[in-house]
């Protein structure tokens, strides 16, 4: 026999089962219409109280307060909370009081739905509530939400805060911690206004494929599949630029769009392998017409989630307004480490990052060696927005070759807070040179760099047909929701983020019990007692145990024998 339920969870499913043959659907079918939400209420109804004479609510009974024929009750729908009035008579205006006496106070939990049809007043303690006329009963809770208490002053107590839990539940978080929402609620906001911006400049919103042939566009380690009907191997993308940039070649003079990026890489506070990233390619423009745009968009952004471009961001204060600093990759390697390394071959950089307790390996080539150098000393220090532009050659297959530095390509990674926030480049449009570049990754590759790019023959014919000058961006949307939310871990602006498999429950048997020295037929007694594994038995205090049995003995009117209480001590042994 498999024991998993909680005391709880057996007396809420005896719950559903009364409600069940008292006649009452516990999971309705048909709609219920909803006039009115919380927050409405709470702000409206005292500067116009006639609008509120007449309203149907739903949502989540959160907390009780029963006074005999009365009660009270705060249901929380997607706004927020509102108190609730209910009154024996009003919804039993017949001899039967079931309704109330039965059903509402003995049959409904904290968690349950349920739907109010009434009116809006205000108590005599001055608080906007609704006066219940019909209760109906639209969900029953199996499970016991967290309790999470709040006094008068709206300090928290025994709070939800394990983010194990918060993560993998997050249909709980959200419950018990609505203040949460915002989080979610502005990263809404954070890609509806720069899609309302792509909008009004009359570039289209496009989808690209998310499964493909060859991963191209970046360079990381994809994730890898297989289709059965087509017997070949795909990828998860890493990237959609390649595709973008084919619709340019196709005749479309803005396109981007916002999607899932997959990356098999590593997990930490600013990565997760499933991302959203949102990129546009834009015909006739350049990498330095980028840098403008980038700054108007997200000067919109930051006004849309919080009224101004000065945005919290732990105890630092960003201004997402005005003109961005520049400074060249080089030169800002050179400002934090006095180390010029524009002129270095590979040697040279692989000493000087022995030199800067830099761990390298051999698969690592000239571009690599740079980008660990700039990543360990350098991105730490960029914390108000900061565009890094003109990187070597070796660092960006798919970036035009600078138009008067050599051996550096016209591109710029925008960071804030010490994090890479965007990537641009003024596109390279040249197909022999873009083939040139393809397999210089190859020979990386060779060197087992796992993240160097494929070959994409398709893209490279594509060119051939020509594409104009363009030029592309890529935002990471988690990131900057992260800065736009003042939070620190990306795991927080995803509703659900990628998590180890749960450790499943262990499936415990009676002669699991037995086998500790229990009679059989006071184990589902100890269930109820809270006791679902032999562990938790034995960590319990053997004396209270004892007192236990006894008071459930009566409490449940049990045709049992009482064990001795050597009997019970053994158990502990």
């Amino acid at each position: 026999m498999s024991i998993a339920l909680s005391e709880q969870e057996i007396f809420r499913r005896k719950s559903l089962a009364e409600l069940r043959a008292l006649g009452i659907d516990p999971y309705p079918a048909e709609e219920y219409k909803v006039t009115a939400f919380a927050k409405d209420i709470n702000d409206n109804f005292e500067a116009n109280p006639d609008a509120f004479k007449e309203v149907t609510v739903a949502g989540r009974i959160m907390l009780r307060r029963i006074m005999g024929s009365a009660a009270f009750f705060e249901l929380q729908d997607s706004t927020g909370r509102v108190q609730v009035y209910i009154k024996r008579d009003d919804i039993c205006p017949g001899e039967d009081k079931t309704l109330y006496n039965t059903v509402f106070k003995k049959l409904l939990d904290i968690g349950d739905y349920v739907g109010v049809k009434g009116y809006g007043f205000i108590t005599q303690t001055g608080e906007i509530s609704v006066h219940t006329q019909e209760l109906t009963i639209l969900s029953k809770s199996l499970k016991p939400l967290p309790v999470v208490r709040r006094d008068d002053d709206g300090n928290v107590y025994d709070a939800f805060t394990d983010p194990e839990l918060r993560y993998r539940q997050r249909y709980v978080d959200l419950t018990v911690n609505p203040d949460y929402k915002l989080i979610f609620i502005n990263r809404s906001k954070v890609i509806n206004t720069m899609r309302n911006y792509f909008n009004d400049q009359g570039w289209m919103e496009v989808e690209t494929p998310i499964l493909q042939s060859i991963h191209g566009g970046a360079a990381a380690r994809p994730f890898n599949t297989h289709h059965n009907t087509l017997d070949m191997p795909l990828y998860l993308r890493i990237a959609n630029e390649l595709y973008l940039k084919r619709l340019i070649v196709a005749g479309f003079d803005g396109v981007y769009e916002f999607g899932k990026m997959f990356r098999n890489e590593g997990m930490d506070r600013t990565h997760n392998p499933e991302y959203t990233a949102m990129e546009i390619y834009v015909a006739y423009k350049d990498y330095i017409w980028m840098m403008a745009m980038v700054e108007e968009c997200l000067a919109k952004v930051a006004m849309a989630v919080h009224g101004t471009t000065k945005v919290k961001v732990g105890d630092k204060e960003i201004e997402f307004g005005g003109e961005y600093e520049k400074l060249s990759m080089y030169d800002s390697i050179l400002k934090y480490t006095g180390i010029d390394v524009s002129q270095m071959d590979e040697a040279a950089l692989r000493q000087t990052c022995g030199g800067l307790g830099i761990e390298v390996d051999a698969t690592m080539g000239k571009g690599k060696l740079v980008d660990e150098i700039f990543s360990a000393k350098v991105e730490a220090n960029l914390i108000q927005p900061t565009y890094i532009t003109d990187y070597p050659i070796e660092m960006t297959p798919l970036a035009k070759k600078h138009r008067s530095k050599d051996g550096l390509v016209e591109r710029f990674e925008l960071f804030v807070n010490g994090k890479e926030i965007a990537n641009a480049y003024s596109e390279l449009n040249d197909p022999i040179d873009q083939r040139e570049r393809f397999e210089d990754q190859l020979l990386l590759a060779g060197r087992g760099d796992e993240e160097a790019m494929a070959t994409d023959e398709d893209f490279l014919r594509a060119l051939e047909y020509g594409m104009p000058p363009t030029s592309g961006l890529g935002v990471g949307i988690d990131r900057l929701v992260m800065l736009m939310t003042n939070q620190s871990t990306i795991q927080e602006v995803l509703f659900f983020p990628q998590m180890r498999p749960e450790k499943k429950a262990k499936v415990v048997t009676v002669d699991d019990f037995v086998a500790a020295g229990v009679a059989a037929e006071w184990v589902p007694v100890l269930n109820k007692m809270g006791f679902n594994t032999v562990e938790e038995l034995k960590a319990g205090n053997p004396n209270k145990v004892f007192n236990d049995l006894g008071g459930m003995r009566k409490k449940l009117k049990l045709d049992l024998t009482m064990p001795a209480k050597e009997e019970v001590m053994a158990w502990f042994a």
